[in-house]
């Protein structure tokens, strides 16, 4: 990347492809309620952050119970999913790609820190980031605030940072932190919603090592 000499990588559905598992658990709280169930795609149209705005989209009412108790039953069903969702096949040669060329790799995430520590463990690529932020709760509101405590900490010219996310939370993080962004649409959010923000939007990891940002 020219000038980059960072990345500022999201998590879920950037290197850990947990869309799936995240459908599977949301459906399980819909039957439990007696709403109609989603699909993926349906899912990627309708996701977004603040996560209780996605909550109400898909049809729970906070009128009758708060917004915590679905949210916590959703933890507790994700992260008994959690082993079965994989690495996209293309992060370890991505990762290794740039650290070959001396970039720094980090961690920026909606997920609560422990949680997100775990699974990077888990998937054994916890050795090539030199920092990790997360939140410090499970309700995934944004990640602005560390975004800031991260750039803080990397005392980095901001023109030399990117941030590779998919969401359009990404795009707002980045704005927020006045670095550039790059989204991949096989996570979270459709490709027709990530272009809808102006960004450069790609399909695979595998994209990002002919990006002329990069």
């Amino acid at each position: 990347m020219k000038n980059k000499k960072t990345i500022i990588w999201d998590w879920n559905g950037t290197l850990l492809n947990d869309a799936a598992i995240c459908v599977s658990s949301i459906n399980q709280l819909l039957r439990h309620r007696n709403l109609s169930e989603i699909s993926l795609d349906y899912y990627r149209q309708v996701f977004t952050f603040p996560v209780i705005d996605y909550y109400r989209a898909v049809g729970f009412d906070f009128e009758n119970e708060p917004f915590e108790k679905p949210a916590m039953d959703f933890i507790e069903l994700y992260h008994r999913l959690l082993p079965k969702a994989l690495l996209f096949k293309e992060v370890e040669p991505i990762l290794s790609h740039f650290s070959g060329l001396s970039f720094r790799h980090t961690i920026l995430s909606a997920m609560e820190q422990g949680s997100l520590n775990a699974s990077l463990k888990l998937n054994k690529i916890d050795h090539f980031f030199d920092y990790v932020f997360g939140i410090n709760d499970h309700f995934a509101n944004g990640k602005i605030d560390m975004g800031r405590a991260l750039i803080r900490q990397l005392n980095q010219p901001l023109n030399e940072l990117v941030l590779i996310g998919d969401t359009l939370h990404d795009k707002e993080v980045a704005g927020y932190l006045g670095i550039d962004v790059v989204l991949i649409a096989n996570g979270h959010q459709s490709k027709g919603r990530l272009e809808s923000s102006g960004n450069q939007v790609i399909d695979s990891l595998n994209q990002l090592v002919n990006l002329t940002l990069i």
